[in-house]
């Protein structure tokens, strides 16, 4: 009985430990949207809750916003400005009066009930208007759908034996490292030497199936409750064929080794083929200089020859 409703405490445990920041983000986002309309919609005038003061052109004071009551002074319907009744307001009236009652209308606003901000005229309040809008669309609609979102896909994650097996697992573990005496972790009754597991004999043998395919049976620990569990459940395995395999695909892999060492040497000849080719250009390009330089010496000759001939003419 405790198994079939451990999943579900397992779910809620697990579910909120992961949305628990997105939960956070929302919070900082109502709580910054609580101080917009704090600021907002605080009366700026002083005021008294027992006294009547109509008088004040503070559209925030909650003699302003409580409902009040006309009378009909004749026949034709005409009204007295002034109220002959008034209710008197509360601390509720404008619950933006304190940061903490302005949170816990956006609370209210969150989960449908809007009747906080139903007394201004949002005609003459177009900011509160935009901040209805804002709020309803960012935090009501695109947040809360997106948290559904997120609890639908993690609870499709959790909603198993084995989260449940986990979670139990992970709080046995706290409690025998953090709240137990050291002569209770001595206890052979609560930590038994050898531990009795009870299996299903077909998911069993589905779990050894899976486990020889995937090459995940064959390992040096427990090798004769292996083979017991092999006979018992009647399952044919050859570990030998097994080791076969292995042996060719080491070969495989050293191969694989071989050749790819050999394509990082191709690389590499193939590089110094490019710096042999490059060396070809610049012995190309010492060659010209070469004979540039030969062409400039014997420019000089020349012109030396010809300022002899200049010098000589002179002297005639």
């Amino acid at each position: 009985a405790f198994e079939y409703f451990g999943v579900y405490f397992a779910i809620i445990i697990s579910v909120g430990k992961k949305i628990f920041s997105f939960l956070i983000v929302l919070f900082i986002i109502v709580i910054s949207f609580a101080h917009a309309f704090y600021i907002l919609l605080l009366p700026r005038s002083e005021f008294s809750l027992e006294q009547y003061n109509i008088n004040s052109d503070d559209p925030n004071n909650p003699w302003k916003l409580a409902p009040s009551y006309n009378q009909i002074i004749d026949n034709n319907g005409n009204i007295n400005s002034n109220p002959s009744m008034i209710q008197i307001p509360d601390k509720n009236t404008n619950m933006f009066m304190d940061i903490r009652t302005s949170l816990f209308a956006m609370y209210l606003f969150l989960a449908g009930d809007s009747s906080a901000l139903s007394n201004w005229e949002y005609t003459e309040n177009p900011s509160i208007a935009v901040l209805i809008v804002l709020f309803s669309l960012l935090v009501v609609v695109y947040l809360m759908n997106l948290l559904i979102g997120l609890l639908n896909i993690e609870i499709g994650e959790d909603n198993n034996r084995v989260s449940y097996l986990i979670q139990k697992a992970e709080i046995l573990a706290e409690i025998e490292l953090f709240y137990l005496l050291p002569h209770q972790r001595r206890w052979r009754t609560w930590f038994p030497e050898v531990i009795h597991y009870y299996a299903d004999a077909d998911k069993a043998r589905i779990e050894i199936e899976r486990l020889i395919e995937n090459g995940e049976w064959d390992t040096k620990e427990f090798t004769e409750l292996r083979k017991i569990l092999l006979e018992d459940l009647q399952i044919k395995h050859n570990p030998i064929d097994n080791e076969v395999i292995l042996e060719k695909l080491k070969s495989n892999d050293e191969k694989l080794e071989k050749l790819k060492s050999n394509d990082e040497k191709l690389e590499k000849l193939k590089s110094n083929d490019e710096i042999l080719e490059k060396l070809k250009s610049n012995d190309k390009i010492l060659e010209k200089l070469k004979s540039n330089d030969e062409k400039l010496e014997n420019l000089e000759k020349k012109l030396e020859k010809l300022g002899k001939l200049l010098e000589e003419i002179h002297a005639k």
